[in-house]
């Protein structure tokens, strides 16, 4: 018999009695391939709302929206992937649970432009659609968890939590839309709910021996989620060589531009896998809230990324209020919260703080302080841009170089 043969799956419905953590192989499935793809839609959504409210100048209606609208989606595939990660059977009933998920997800990302739209009029937040996409969700996902319950009666306590705590916040989200408050004192409840969320998942995890999710498979996890999320760089490049091509034509700094966009896209990429993860969280569990919680920021950092390749575009169209130089500072900046983030979330999973990669990121910094200060003198986008991926490219050649020696000491110290 051959042993790499594909294992038969049972076309019946099948008892959600836990996957084993410490399982060989686990890969991601076709069905949490295919659920992604709904998250691009709400990437793409939220990161062409942003470029537009950016390009008007309208900074702080941008910002806010698009911090609602990145929890909003992260928070939604979180709650999927850490569920599927520990009780994936694969049969109809989870299958056709995860279809309502995806059905609530574009719902979400309908209601994407309705509440940068309420933001940037600054009376209220109108997050209505967005609400009802959570509600088609969290209708799968706790029937998921109480079936779970039912068929795992030694972790009944933790799906239960997770029931708890998972209603009681879309509760309150259901309640803050009906009482909607100004926009001016709205900060306040919706901070409330956020932290809320975030504490459901502690609670539940410290009951019994909390769910049996997969490390690798985790990691694996959130890692396709930043190739997707990439994408969005991608796609701003490609918008910003279109816009370069209808003002110029095909010259040297639509090349530029495919080029520092392409490249930027391939080097955060780079930084991102020199994280080791997955071997990290199966030594050390506990680990994985802080690490998990924190790939919000990257998530959002790097869809603000192609946000940015986008309002270059609206200034090489002339179609923006804003200048060159805050072009490139819309690229840049979000380079530097993912590249701090992740100097930060690999600290924690580490345990440990190398004074090389303090280097290495200070030597980032320069580099995108010096594409910002090119733009300034006069040199054109694509010039900066290149600039802007120089920043992870220096990671990149300290942690090939000499880095990467590091890790393997602390790896080897912590076994």
């Amino acid at each position: 018999m051959n042993e790499h043969a594909p294992t038969r799956r049972h076309h019946r419905i099948a008892r959600m009695i836990g996957r084993d953590p410490n399982e060989s192989h686990r890969p991601a499935t076709p069905l949490e391939l295919l659920l992604d793809l709904t998250f691009v839609v709400a990437f793409a959504q939220a990161g062409s709302q942003m470029a537009h409210l950016l390009a008007e100048g309208h900074v702080g209606a941008a910002l806010f929206g698009f911090a609602v609208a990145t929890f909003a989606i992260c928070w939604a595939w979180i709650n999927y992937t850490w569920l599927a990660s520990a009780y994936d059977n694969d049969d109809a009933v989870f299958r056709t649970a995860t279809l309502v998920v995806m059905v609530g997800v574009l719902i979400v990302a309908l209601g994407i432009p309705d509440v940068f739209h309420s933001v940037d009029e600054g009376v209220h937040l109108d997050n209505r659609v967005m609400v009802f996409g959570y509600i088609v969700m969290r209708a799968a996902t706790l029937g998921l968890w109480v079936r779970a319950a039912r068929h795992d009666p030694a972790r009944r306590r933790t799906c239960m939590s997770y029931v708890t705590t998972t209603a009681i916040a879309q509760v309150g989200w259901v309640v803050m839309f009906i009482i909607d408050p100004p926009l001016s004192v709205v900060w306040i409840p919706l901070l409330l709910l956020v932290l809320f969320e975030m504490l459901g998942p502690v609670l539940a995890e410290r009951q019994d021996a909390g769910t049996p999710w997969h490390p690798h498979h985790v990691a694996e996890r959130y890692g396709l989620l930043v190739i997707i999320t990439l994408g969005e760089i991608i796609l701003g490049t490609i918008t910003a060589i279109s816009a370069v091509v209808d003002a110029q034509g095909w010259t040297v700094e639509a090349a530029l531009v495919a080029v520092a966009g392409t490249a930027l896209a391939f080097a955060l990429w780079w930084v991102y896998f020199t994280m080791p993860s997955g071997e990290m969280l199966a030594r050390h569990r506990e680990r994985g809230f802080a690490w998990g919680y924190l790939h919000i920021i990257l998530y959002g950092s790097l869809a603000a990324v192609g946000a940015g390749m986008h309002v270059g575009a609206y200034v090489i169209e002339h179609e923006a209020h804003v200048s060159a130089t805050f072009a490139v500072l819309t690229t840049a900046v979000p380079v530097v919260v993912f590249l701090l983030t992740l100097f930060v979330v690999y600290s924690l999973l580490m345990h440990a703080v190398d004074r090389l990669h303090t280097v290495l990121f200070v030597g980032a910094l320069v580099a995108l302080a010096g594409a910002v200060w090119a733009v300034s003198m006069g040199l054109s986008f694509g010039t900066a841009l290149l600039l802007v991926a120089l920043s992870p490219v220096i990671v990149i050649i300290g942690y090939e170089t000499v880095g990467h020696r590091h890790q393997a000491e602390l790896i080897a110290r912590d076994t």
